[in-house]
């Protein structure tokens, strides 16, 4: 005996153009097209083991999201909040860290040349962007948006009517990319 939910589907034309649109979509998650040709199949007044065999899911499946779709409509679609730990830093906090690397460590006083993770953290704590961070932590975050404060490059620009004629005897020039760089120093 085949046994009837008691959530009925009736699709309005705008919800059917919708569901529609979705189960045919290319670039949307595949998780969004199951879901819509769910509600479309139980629309049609196919049976629960009918639609979950096509489709490849469980009857469980199937009952979950006809039942959302008939309490919340198209809303009821949606991924649910997943429980877990709220996130510890703002996004203005990281942003100001991320800041921090990007300046010169001397500008903040401290005699280095150059940020190591350990140095930025302290000196995020100490300027109060953050109370507690762990250098691991601002390696994700730099690594995340290749910032690397360790490493840098040098460009020599050309010849500018205020630039004079001859570089400096300290400057050095350096030739051959990928293999061993040779350096010769210019004289006035």
């Amino acid at each position: 005996m085949v046994m009837s939910s008691p959530f009925v589907i009736t699709l309005s034309a705008a919800d059917r153009a919708v569901l529609t649109a979705r189960a045919c979509a290319l670039r949307i998650p595949y998780r969004d097209v199951l879901r819509a040709k769910i509600i479309l199949a139980c629309a049609a007044d196919t049976s629960h083991s009918e639609i979950a065999a096509d489709l490849g899911v469980c009857d469980d499946t199937v009952r979950k999201w006809r039942k959302r779709f008939a309490e919340a409509g198209l809303a009821g679609l949606k991924d649910l909040p997943r429980p877990g730990r709220k996130p510890r830093f703002s996004r203005v906090q990281k942003a100001e860290v991320k800041a921090l690397a990007c300046t010169p460590p001397d500008g903040s006083g401290l005699p280095l040349a150059r940020w190591s993770h350990a140095d930025l953290a302290a000196a995020a704590i100490e300027q109060g962007l953050v109370e507690a961070i762990s250098p691991a932590t601002i390696g994700r975050w730099l690594a995340a948006d290749a910032v690397k404060p360790w490493q840098h490059r040098c460009w020599i620009f050309p010849a500018t009517p205020t630039s004079p004629a001859k570089p400096p005897a300290c400057w050095t020039c350096t030739t051959g990319a990928g293999r061993a760089s040779r350096s010769t120093r210019t004289t006035t």
